[in-house]
């Protein structure tokens, strides 16, 4: 059952987004190790993807708000020598705002959406890098991009991953190794309920399937794309948008104010 593509670990595997990445990849060929929390969801799954692609499929259970949970998971990715690809795809978001939204549960979304992000490509980037070759993918989402449309510190913790990714893939860009940033809109799966919003409550014409969203962005890493928003029609608004980030990085930083500020008026 092995096979020359590599085994690919998937975060948040029981369900949802990171099911269907289980289901493509597996489809591609990799052996897969499934990390989620629920350990009969994450058997279920494996048996399914076992009889549909016959590959090898090892089940791992952790928590990645538990510090034990998470160095386990890191450690995989550290001494696994098979393993070709990471999917970051864990998290949960909120629709509350800050004050609805309790404190605790804001730090618990940091340590899914942040930490172990950080500390899972921590673990396995130096791997790969020593191998010349691997990928790793982090799905954000488009809040990323607009860190008001939703819960602030959900919209924090998504701009972090683009940042963080943007940053990695720059430091990575002459080792072999692959980056990509996933930004979903709206995706039909339980993180709705979960951020106590279901997805039904939403415009039909805003919910993508989860299918639908993955396809399209293993369609995108293919190309060697780095942002994948499946759901941006005009691609030419994400170019803009880069540019003028581009545009602005070299006069970031001078000296001297502005000279906006001589008059003691600025804008």
């Amino acid at each position: 059952m092995g096979n020359t593509n590599g085994t690919a670990l998937v975060t948040g595997a029981s369900s949802g987004i990171g099911a269907i990445y289980a289901d493509r990849l597996a489809a591609r060929g990799h052996d897969l190790i499934l990390v989620a929390r629920n350990e009969a969801r994450l058997k279920a799954q494996a048996e399914k993807l076992i009889a549909r692609h016959g590959v090898a499929v090892r089940v791992h259970v952790a928590d990645l708000t538990d510090a034990a949970g998470l160095r386990g998971v890191e450690a995989l990715l550290a001494t696994e020598p098979s393993i070709s690809v990471l999917v970051n795809n864990a998290g949960f978001g909120g629709a509350g705002t800050l004050a609805e939204s309790p404190v605790d549960d804001m730090e618990r979304m940091i340590a899914v959406n942040v930490t172990a992000v950080m500390r899972l490509a921590y673990a396995v980037a130096p791997a790969f890098v020593a191998r010349g070759k691997g990928t790793i993918v982090n799905v954000g989402s488009i809040v990323a991009i607009g860190p008001e449309i939703l819960n602030g510190v959900y919209g924090g913790t998504k701009a972090f991953v683009l940042a963080f990714s943007r940053s990695l893939k720059k430091e990575l860009q002459n080792s072999g190794v692959s980056v990509q940033v996933v930004l979903p809109g709206a995706t039909g799966t339980e993180f709705w309920d979960i951020a106590g919003l279901p997805h039904s409550n939403l415009p039909a014409d805003w919910v993508m399937t989860p299918e639908t969203l993955v396809d399209a962005a293993l369609a995108d890493l293919d190309a060697g794309l780095f942002a994948s928003i499946p759901s941006l029609h005009d691609d030419a608004q994400w170019q803009a948008w880069e540019a003028a980030r581009e545009a602005m990085l070299g006069n970031l930083s001078s000296r001297d104010a502005a000279p906006r500020y001589a008059s003691g008026k600025a804008a």
